[in-house]
């Protein structure tokens, strides 16, 4: 049944002004009506819905808060890779950074934008057509959590775009999540009053907040964004500080507190000024940004590794407080490192009461000739983690004990072992009771052997119930089936998909296998090496330290934690394990193999592929001797684009480089269906 014109007039005309009220309210902070007014306008809205649900759209300003999500965040990748800065917090730093942007330019001068380094959370938004379509964290930089229901809920963040600003069909920008202090601390009030654990920082409860099952809970936290980064290309935005007033125009809020400077001498002073400024801001802060303003020089200088040669985060120097040490307790991590923590007597710091802090390693506690009942100093590193950096002798009791370095591990009694050349102290006993679970964790996690429905819930509750106590249990688990289906939570579908789920695990690539194992030092890059070299893991478990370090990325610090691991009877015991439940143990690839279209060659990767994950086509290159990166640049050799491609194919087609899709890219693979067939 049509919608009359008068509720579908009225419908839009509320809708406009409610957007335009969050606009004035979340983004200017100046509000044209109470808050009563704006609750009736929502409630009316609301109403003529409720009468005609066919109104109700996802950008509706009724569609801000929904109820329970997903257990899961969907993965999506991120077009343009979210990389980090490079950071300091000295002077003559920026200045080097200075020099290196000339000289790389070639110019005596550069423009500069700098704006406030927030202290929260980076955010990725997409919008298609000016509405709202996703919001992803940063995640590994490559690929982050589409967390769009509870950034729904973020009254700053706009659900369709102010019409009167013209936008591309599809806008991406990137920015900061943030709690303001004083919303920070209601939380925290509620928290106590609750018998509730307290938040640490603001910036913890952000990112936990993010994160939460029910997006109604994560609507009344209150959280802001600040847009800083416009990602593609927009006509007539050439600068950092055009973009800015870009997205101001659309809608989006954007810090107010930003400077274009002509030198560097300008950059410097701003970061003074809000370093001594920066306690009167509603939220936390913990430096300043510099970029290079213009965008065609920021294309010019690139990027390295993980970061921008364009950019740097010129971070402000800790705050200290003095307190008593009571205590040192240490605890036993994942792969068995042996940290010590300080118990302190509670001392407020950086707007947040500390009583723990980091000590790093013993030979840390002896070079501060650190003792119980000290007076120390304390500070937060980049304003985040609590660390002792003094002692103050002249306020040490002179009946101070020092500390003894347990010899035992303090959760199962094992002998403790570091390694010549480490500075830490390691359990290596893997059926440790605090190396269980995260050791599980890691080999079922998604860059390991990706087990779907092993979660942490699910690991804790087979831990509990006995069902497994290390990885290899996993391949007997469909032995208990039926006391599995018997346990809270578990019914007969889930059981199934999670034994399908660790089936599916066994034919994991060998690299995959090898970064499950919990080695340590060896993440996936150094796995992706060992497997190419080793083929197999009897091979790597019969290697030699010397056959080790001769291997190109192989240093002698992960030399000798694999052999050391392999020298352990229970580690090679549950090897042998794996080996026996059918999981990989060996290769028919090697990374680097000559071949005429992949070797030496540089790829991008964009797009959703269909018939392989970035992963495993990321592997295929490697393996036949070229390289995967995650931007587009004039050294990019080929760009394969899967289905809804964005920015980095367009940037692509402007500088002629090769462009194939999933199929050309199979029919290269010597395996393929495609040349079979040929």
């Amino acid at each position: 049944m049509a919608v009359p014109d008068e509720p579908r007039t009225r419908h839009a005309t509320l809708s406009e002004e409610i957007l335009q009220h969050d606009y004035r309210y979340y983004v200017l902070a100046d509000p044209l009506i109470s808050d009563a007014a704006y609750d009736a306008l929502l409630r009316e809205l609301q109403d003529i819905e409720a009468e005609h649900p066919e109104l109700r759209t996802p950008h509706s300003p009724t569609q801000r808060v929904g109820g329970s999500i997903t257990r899961e965040f969907p993965t999506v990748a991120h077009d343009i890779p979210m990389l980090s800065l490079a950071n300091t917090y000295d002077e003559e730093e920026v200045r080097d950074f200075h020099r290196r942007v000339t000289e790389l330019l070639g110019i005596e001068q550069v423009r500069y934008h700098v704006e406030l380094k927030l202290d929260g959370v980076a955010l990725s938004v997409r919008y298609r057509d000016g509405n709202f379509d996703r919001a992803a964290t940063r995640g590994d930089g490559t690929e982050g959590d589409d967390i769009s229901a509870n950034a729904r809920t973020i009254r700053s963040l706009p659900l369709r775009l102010r019409t009167e600003a013209p936008s591309p069909a599809e806008l991406e920008v990137r920015g900061e999540v943030v709690m303001h202090k004083s919303d920070f601390a209601a939380l925290n009030r509620e928290r106590e009053e609750s018998g509730e654990k307290l938040f640490a920082n603001p910036r913890n409860s952000t990112a936990g907040t993010l994160k939460l099952q029910d997006s109604s809970v994560v609507a009344r936290r209150r959280l802001h964004v600040y847009m800083y980064s416009l990602i593609g290309s927009v006509p007539e935005v050439s600068t950092q500080h055009a973009s800015l007033e870009f997205m101001r125009h659309c809608g989006l809020a954007v810090n107010p507190h930003t400077r274009r400077c002509e030198s560097i001498d300008e950059v410097i002073d701003f970061w003074r000024t809000w370093q001594e400024k920066r306690d009167a801001l509603p939220y936390e802060i913990d430096g300043i940004v510099v970029k290079v303003d213009d965008f065609r020089q920021q294309e010019e200088l690139g990027n390295v590794a993980r970061s921008p040669r364009w950019a740097i985060a010129f971070k402000f120097a800790a705050r200290q407080a003095r307190t008593v040490l009571e205590r040192i307790e240490v605890q036993v991590g994942r792969m068995g490192t042996i940290t010590p923590v300080a118990h302190l007597q509670p001392v407020p710091l950086s707007g947040s009461t500390i009583s723990r802090a980091t000590l790093h390693n013993e030979d840390f506690i002896r070079e501060l000739d650190l003792r119980l009942g000290d007076t120390v100093i304390i500070e937060k590193g980049g304003d985040v983690i609590p660390k002792v950096t003094a002692v103050v002798r002249e306020e040490r009791p002179a009946d101070a004990p020092p500390f003894s370095f347990p010899t035992d591990c303090p959760v199962c009694g094992s002998v403790l072992q570091r390694p010549e050349g480490e500075a830490s102290w390691f359990c290596e006993n893997l059926r440790c009771p605090a190396q269980i679970r995260g050791r599980i964790e890691h080999f079922a996690s998604r860059g390991a052997m990706d087990i779907e429905g092993l979660g942490e819930a699910v690991i804790d509750a087979l831990v509990e119930q006995g069902f497994i106590a290390t990885y290899a249990d996993l391949y007997a688990l469909s032995v208990h089936r039926e006391k599995l289906e018997s346990l809270e939570r578990f019914g007969s579908k889930s059981v199934d998909n999670l034994l399908a789920g660790i089936e599916q695990s066994k034919s994991r690539t060998l690299d995959r296998v090898i970064h499950s194992l919990g080695i340590r030092y060896v993440g996936q890059t150094v796995a992706r090496i060992l497997a190419g070299h080793f083929r197999s893991l009897s091979a790597l478990e019969a290697a030699e330290e010397d056959d080790l370090v001769r291997i190109d990325g192989i240093g002698p610090r992960i030399a000798s934690s694999v052999i050391r691991f392999f020298q352990n009877d229970e580690t090679r015991s549950l090897v042998h394990r794996l080996h026996d439940a059918g999981v990989t143990a060996e290769s028919d690839t090697v990374v680097g193999e000559d071949h005429p279209f992949f070797t030496n060659r540089i790829f991008v990767l964009t797009g959703t592929l269909a018939q392989m994950t970035r992963d495993e086509a990321r592997a295929h290159i490697e393996r036949f001797g070229g390289k995967v990166t995650g931007s587009v640049s004039k050294k990019t050799d080929v760009v394969v684009a899967g289905d809804a491609a964005g920015s980095k194919l367009d940037k692509a087609q402007r500088l002629g480089i090769t462009i194939i899709d999933e199929d050309s890219f199979l029919a290269q693979l010597p395996e393929s269906p495609q040349q079979e067939n040929a």
